[in-house]
């Protein structure tokens, strides 16, 4: 037995699951998911005890495998529409910034043009600090959306647009990330004879 899918999953008060055939729609005060469960894996939703419960079909090694990643999945839908996902990212270095333009995050990161990405539906940007001020003082913006993967996914193509460098720390980074940190040359004094 899947030590990951066997547990159950508490359904809070404000959150309704449907399951029809392999199709498992969540709702709650955060929005609206669906996935598709694959072919072998059952859903069953128990309204009394407000437990989702999964099984599998047979021992297989992708049934099991599929097992512990259908309860993960449906595990944090629940949790995306009951509470949200929240991703905070900064940006350091001096005249680096970020502005929201309707549904497009541009970003000020060095080069010539602003990059710009458009902002997924069901993914909400909320940019606390525009202009980061020197290597000190970053722009710092916070990701909400109810989806995990689609969220997380977003923050990480919003990284790759300009990566942090390790030798002053310029860049894109999650809040709270370590960046390791390398030594510059060093010039010596003395000339050559």
């Amino acid at each position: 037995m899947s030590r990951i899918g066997k547990q159950p999953i508490p359904m809070p008060d404000a959150v309704k699951v449907a399951v029809n055939a392999r199709s498992v729609q969540v709702e709650g005060p955060k929005g609206k998911l669906n996935w598709e469960v694959p072919v072998g894996i059952r859903v069953d939703v128990d309204a009394a005890e407000k437990m989702i419960k999964v099984a599998r079909a047979d021992d297989t090694r992708q049934q099991k495998a599929f097992h512990g990643l259908s309860r993960a999945l449906i595990a944090n839908m629940v949790k995306g529409v009951a509470e949200g996902y929240e991703q905070k990212m900064e940006v350091f270095g001096a005249g680096y910034g970020v502005k929201l333009q309707g549904k497009e995050l541009s970003l000020t990161v060095g080069t010539a043009t602003p990059a710009k990405l458009t902002v997924p539906s069901g993914v909400e940007v909320n940019i606390e600090t525009p202009n980061a001020r020197g290597n000190d003082e970053p722009a710092r913006l916070t990701l909400t959306g109810p989806d995990k993967q689609q969220l997380f996914e977003f923050a990480a193509r919003i990284k790759r647009v300009r990566p942090p460098e390790p030798y002053h720390g310029k860049g894109i980074r999650y809040a709270g990330e370590h960046i390791r940190r390398k030594v510059g040359k060093a010039f010596s004094s003395g000339g050559a004879a």
